[in-house]
């Protein structure tokens, strides 16, 4: 995906739809190693671990135990070293609520996840497009 040889970190609690996106990515040949948070708790971990690069993206879901979506995304977007990762939030989540809070909190997309693959696979293929298209500022 993108320019960036950098992770993408995917932050998602349903093992069916890590695979999905793992999947999706390897069909539309993307190289860029994907890094797997259960919950926003470990994904804060991940971004906070210092040996860890930090990711070219992050994807994103809402409805997860421990700490949800919203939740990771107010904590990373109020961190002046993590705030500008782009984020797309995945989720299955059509509630007018969670699109406008994730953009009030500087989300770069919400897509809602199909349940048809190759329509999932065109998701990905969306963000991937984007992100290769897109001027990011470099990392501090």
């Amino acid at each position: 995906m993108m320019k960036s040889k950098k992770p993408i970190l995917l932050v998602e609690d349903d093992q069916v739809d890590a695979m999905t996106v793992k999947r999706s990515l390897r069909e539309i040949n993307v190289t860029n190693h994907l890094l797997i948070a259960g919950n926003g708790e470990q994904g804060l971990q991940f971004l906070r671990n210092q040996d860890q690069e930090k990711p070219c993206i992050i994807l994103l879901d809402l409805n997860m135990p421990k700490m949800n979506g919203i939740e990771f995304l107010q904590i990373v977007k109020n961190d002046k070293r993590l705030k500008r990762i782009p984020v797309v939030v995945l989720t299955t989540s059509r509630n007018e609520q969670d699109r406008v809070e994730s953009f009030d909190l500087g989300v770069a997309g919400y897509m809602v996840k199909p349940v048809d693959y190759q329509q999932f696979v065109d998701v990905v293929k969306t963000i991937n497009l984007y992100w290769t298209l897109s001027e990011f500022p470099d990392e501090d």
